[in-house]
């Protein structure tokens, strides 16, 4: 196994949702959904800090410009 898997930093429950601005309860749903990775240590769960990037990013839709906008008058 690589040095690089075994740097992972992890984040509580708490601290994914302080940077996601939602409630525990919200990061709890998604884990038990599998929306996010995570671990459980003991009776508590830590979360992969590219697990929440991941999530962002599939999570994020790309903005469509409305037609009238890019549309010179």
């Amino acid at each position: 196994m690589s040095s690089a898997n075994l740097s992972l930093h992890f984040l509580t429950i708490a601290e994914v949702a302080t940077a996601m601005r939602v409630s525990k309860m919200t990061v709890y749903r998604l884990v038990k959904a599998h929306a996010i990775a995570a671990v459980r240590v003991g009776r508590s769960f830590r979360v992969p800090e590219d697990a929440v990037s991941d999530y962002i990013r599939r999570s994020t839709e790309p903005a469509i410009a409305d037609e009238d906008e890019t549309t010179p008058d």
